[in-house]
């Protein structure tokens, strides 16, 4: 086998955002005294440019078939047997389909088809696509063929969604890589147990332990996507796009998508009102709630819009956000984000505003303070309670401070709310609610009034969206 320090490495780089690790990971080889070669394909070329790979490879960057210089020698045959290895990193979708079905229209899949070499294949792109049953399909002939397949990483995309689909960091990979090169795995076999039943890879394990699990001992047992019966293309909405399980770092976990199909729309967040420059009208929300019920909604498969009041939260993986400052400016953002399945109005939207906002800040004088006038702000859930575009459920938030039941109950008829969720918000500054970690509340609908037992914000997320599935009508997609 050959010894890692000097490794001939041909790189195929595929297109897509993950494009950017492979210099890394050319970096990589050649400080660990491998050579590499690289191939960009593209797509590839639209993330890094040839000038880049061949600084860091001190080698030319191949990129097109008809290099008639090389082609006199059938350059793309050459290239193909040189090299120790063969490694197409980011490994798309399209790359995986091509491969697999042995396509070879650029210069990339052509010396892929050509190549007596191992072949190690790193995966990276969208969990929808990754989870689908012809990419797995894909993988599974691949991995039948000989290619080293890695597993992606897990975790946020650049496209907002949460899942399996990540490149693994350079670092991993070049670890996989140097497993490979010291005799850890080879292409084309399946490493067995001393009883020759093939071993079982780690679940769920981090690190490159968990990375070199991955690689081709996936046994012989056929993906889901072959198994009989199993239809090769996935129905309409049907790839998963989250992790099955929750953790702490995920803590939204459902079992399937329950509002696969559904528009859900959140406020969260307070408001701020300008009285000039540098002042204004709030209150203590910090929008964690909201967030986390936008998080929930997302696991479920809901298409989630989230319009935020001024808060420094990170957007939950999966949601369109819309950053708004004032009262006026959320209500705009709202109406303009319907129609949807599903409202949930967890925001704090201040009541009043101040009905002159002055150009310059308001000095201190010794005389009486000057005189602030007040206005109304538009009552965002009351105005969706009597609109055309009314959501099929309507849930409104109460923040109360005293007779917490009673106000939500008369909220709930007030605004021709379905459900209201209602919470004692009182207590000093982190001591309340507003800003905590945690929340107890009670739930208002025309069956009554539950009270929950206090709990993390997430898990009231979990457990009233869990509730909003079960409350909406399965859809019929014909």
């Amino acid at each position: 086998m050959q010894e890692a320090g000097g490794i001939k490495v041909l790189l195929v780089i595929g297109g897509g955002i993950a494009a950017y690790k492979s210099c890394e990971l050319v970096r990589l080889i050649r400080k660990n005294d491998g050579e590499v070669t690289c191939v960009l394909t593209d797509g590839g070329a639209q993330f890094v440019t040839p000038m880049t790979l061949a600084a860091l490879s001190e080698n030319p960057v191949h990129t097109t078939l008809w290099d008639l210089k090389n082609e006199v020698e059938m350059g793309h045959i050459q290239l193909s047997r040189e090299a120790d290895l063969v490694v197409v990193c980011p490994a798309t979708a399209n790359m995986l389909a091509k491969m697999a079905m042995g396509i070879a229209d650029d210069l990339a899949t052509t010396l892929l088809l050509a190549t007596d070499k191992p072949v190690m294949a790193v995966p990276a792109m969208n969990v929808r696509m990754w989870h689908h049953a012809a990419t797995q399909a894909n993988v599974a002939t691949l991995v039948e063929a000989g290619v080293m397949v890695l597993d992606p990483d897990e975790g946020p995309m650049a496209c907002g969604e949460y899942g399996a689909g990540r490149l693994p960091e350079p670092q991993a990979i070049w670890g996989a890589i140097e497993a490979w090169a010291n005799g850890g795995t080879q292409a084309g076999t399946h490493p067995a147990d001393a009883d020759g039943s093939e071993p079982l890879a780690k679940e769920a394990q981090g690190g490159l332990d968990g990375l070199i699990a991955s690689l081709i001992p996936r046994g012989t047992r056929k993906p889901a996507a072959l198994e009989e019966d199993a239809p090769l293309l996935a129905g309409k909405g049907s790839a998963a796009a989250a992790p099955p399980d929750a953790s702490p770092a995920n803590p939204y976990a459902f079992d399937g998508r329950p509002l696969e199909g559904r528009h859900v729309l959140v406020t969260a967040g307070p408001t701020h009102e300008p009285i000039d420059p540098v002042r204004y009208i709030a209150n203590r929300s910090s929008g964690k709630q909201g967030f986390a019920i936008a998080a929930a909604a997302a696991a479920a498969g809901a298409r989630v819009t989230l319009v935020a009041g001024p808060v420094s939260l990170p957007t939950p993986p999966g949601v369109t956000r819309i950053d708004v400052q004032t009262a006026r400016d959320m209500a705009d953002a709202v109406r303009q984000s319907l129609p949807a399945d599903v409202a949930v109005m967890t925001a704090a939207v201040a009541d009043w505003r101040a009905a002159d906002t002055r150009g310059q800040k308001m000095k201190k004088r010794s005389s009486a303070p000057p005189a602030l006038r007040l206005e109304e702000n538009p009552d965002i859930l009351a105005t969706l309670g009597t609109s055309e575009q009314r959501p099929s459920l309507l849930i409104g938030f109460a923040a109360e401070t005293e007779d917490v039941v009673e106000n939500a109950l008369a909220k709930r008829e007030r605004k021709r709310a379905d459900w209201i969720v209602a919470n004692d918000v009182s207590g000093p500054v982190g001591a309340s609610v507003m800003g905590g970690a945690d929340n107890r509340i009670h739930l208002v609908t025309d069956n009554g009034v539950e009270d929950w037992p206090e709990m993390a914000k997430e898990e009231v997320a979990m457990k009233l969206v869990g509730r909003i599935a079960e409350a909406l009508e399965p859809r019929d997609d014909g």
